[in-house]
C-alpha cells in the first residue's frame, strides 16, 4: 500500500546539493532514532498481521486473509492510501512467490544493473568470486602522486574516499561477480523452521589500526535475515 503525500510527488531533473544546517548534523550512529519502529504487528488469537513501514510505503504480511483486509480497510479510513495489490516489487526489491512449493524469493537485479551502468561495467566479464583469495586492502594503498590522484578522479566516489588502484580493482571484481549473479534470488523456504548462525573473528588483522574484525550471519530456512561485519 502507498500513502499519498503531495510533498513526495515532486520531480526535478537537476542534481541538487544541500548543506546540513548547523546543529542538525547527525554525528555517529549513537544519535540515530531508535524510538520509531518500522515493523508493527497486530495479534488476535492465532491470527497475526505485520506492517512494515518505510516512509510512505507499507507492506502488510499475515496468515489470515480476512484480517489483512480489515487492516487495509482501517488504514484507508485514517490516511489517503492506494492499494497496490499483492506485493511484487518494493524499495528496489523484486519479490517472487511460489505458494505450491511454499517458497519466497527476493532479488535486486534492477538495482545491480543501475550500479553496473553507473560504473561502466555493464559489459564487463562475469566473475565467479566476489574477491581474490588472500587479497588485502589498506590505507597505505591510497594515491600518493598527482598522477595517481588524477587517475582516481575519473572514478565516481573513489576520489572522495581516497581510494587507490588496489581498492578500485577490488570493487571491479565485486561488480563482475554481481553481473554474473544479478538474477540470483535470496530464497526462504516455508517448511519446518531451521535456524542457522555463523560467526568468525580475527585478531588485530587491520594493519592500519591493529583492530580485530568480527562478523556473523543468521539464516532461517536458507535465507539470510541478519548479517554484520565490524571492528
Amino acid at each position: 500500500m502507498d500513502v499519498k503525500m503531495a510533498f513526495l510527488n515532486g520531480f526535478v531533473e537537476e542534481e541538487i546539493y544541500l548543506d546540513q544546517l548547523e546543529g542538525f548534523t547527525v554525528v555517529g550512529e549513537e544519535q540515530k532514532n531508535n524510538f520509531d519502529p518500522c515493523v508493527y504487528k497486530k495479534v488476535s488469537e492465532s491470527s497475526i498481521v505485520f506492517l512494515v513501514l518505510y516512509v510512505d510505503d507499507l507492506l502488510l504480511i499475515g496468515n489470515y486473509i480476512r484480517m489483512l483486509g480489515d487492516t487495509k480497510a482501517w488504514l484507508s479510513t485514517q490516511f489517503s492510501m492506494k492499494d497496490l495489490g499483492e506485493a511484487s516489487y518494493i524499495l528496489g526489491i523484486k519479490i517472487f512467490k511460489d505458494r505450491s512449493k511454499r517458497i519466497l524469493g527476493m532479488t535486486q537485479n534492477s538495482y545491480v544493473e543501475k550500479v553496473l551502468k553507473r560504473f561502466k561495467m555493464e559489459h564487463s566479464k562475469r566473475g565467479f568470486l566476489p574477491m581474490r583469495h588472500g587479497g588485502k586492502l589498506s590505507k597505505k594503498q591510497s594515491p600518493k602522486t598527482d598522477e595517481e590522484l588524477k587517475r582516481m578522479l575519473d572514478i565516481p566516489y573513489a576520489s572522495a574516499a581516497c581510494a587507490g588502484e588496489a581498492q578500485w580493482t577490488a570493487v571491479k571484481i565485486i561488480l563482475k561477480y554481481l553481473r554474473r549473479t544479478k538474477d540470483v534470488f535470496l530464497v526462504y523456504g516455508g517448511g519446518e523452521l531451521i535456524l542457522e548462525g555463523f560467526s568468525d573473528a580475527s585478531f588485530q588483522s587491520d594493519d592500519h589500526d591493529a583492530k580485530s574484525q568480527s562478523g556473523f550471519v543468521i539464516k532461517p530456512n536458507g535465507g539470510v535475515v541478519a548479517r554484520k561485519s565490524s571492528k
